[in-house]
């Protein structure tokens, strides 16, 4: 287990049961300090996840009164984050979908290169539903167009490493983010600023629910907050996009994370 003073795991959690508490263990086996915000969860978890911290000083539970959301969950813990000294954080879900064993690597990667996001590019295996692979391949175009190719693999996949304040930066200037649409729009709106995305393959796990496996993903509601989002990045894209051709024209740097 490896700790660091400069960066830390952050994992927002809704309702995701007894799935929360081996998410949380996978992830403190590889890493210190690691953080989760309860995001007004109601299944009994954060007395849980509290116990789990009494006993571990590498782990801070910090529990929201009501359900605010995804983002919301995440750029509360980053604020605290910034203040308490940090500069980078890695996301990752408390479902079991996500990596915990390639947390040293994506810190790693961060480490060798502050100034960037290191994004997971999803391998998927046979647990993944058809319709949601097919389904963020349109997300994913939308999101290569916005940013005029920035070289962003998936924008969907919430394994990955943010400069904190870059982040916070963006989050506190507009009012969005704050729900299923914070891991795409984090991305573009970070590629705007120039922030240079890293992509590393990472799995990606879908548990059947026999297995622990919960999804608060509704196919009608969250694509429409989705198509929203891609509404006012498109506009944005456009305010910038002569800002966007001149950079793009200058600077063209790798995107890929060396080969480990």
């Amino acid at each position: 287990m490896i700790a660091s003073r400069s960066h830390l795991v952050v994992i927002p959690s809704y309702n995701t049961g007894a799935t929360a508490y081996a998410t949380v263990r996978a992830a403190r086996a590889q890493w210190s300090p690691v953080w989760v915000v309860v995001d007004g969860s109601d299944d009994g978890t954060a007395d849980g996840l509290r116990e789990l911290a009494a006993g571990d000083e590498g782990l801070r539970v910090d529990v929201l009164p009501v359900n605010c959301g995804k983002g919301a969950a995440v750029l509360h813990a980053l604020q605290a984050a910034r203040a308490a000294g940090f500069t980078h954080a890695l996301t990752m879900d408390s479902d079991g979908q996500h990596p915990a064993d390639l947390i040293p690597r994506f810190m790693h990667d961060s480490m060798a290169a502050p100034g960037a996001m290191i994004l997971g590019r999803p391998v998927f295996d046979a647990s993944a539903p058809l319709l949601r692979v097919r389904g963020r391949r349109i997300s994913n175009g939308w999101t290569d167009l916005e940013t005029l190719g920035a070289g962003i693999d998936d924008s969907l996949y919430g394994f990955r490493v943010y400069p904190i304040a870059s982040l916070v930066d963006v989050m506190q200037g507009q009012r969005w983010m704050r729900r299923f649409d914070f891991d795409t729009e984090a991305v573009v709106r970070l590629a705007w600023r120039g922030v240079r995305p890293i992509n590393v393959a990472a799995p990606v796990k879908y548990l059947r629910a026999e297995e622990g496996g919960v999804s608060h993903f509704r196919y009608g509601r969250d694509n429409v907050l989705l198509t929203w989002m891609h509404l006012r990045l498109v506009l944005g894209f456009l305010l910038r996009l002569p800002w966007l051709v001149a950079r793009r024209l200058t600077h063209r740097p790798p995107f890929d994370a060396p080969k480990a």
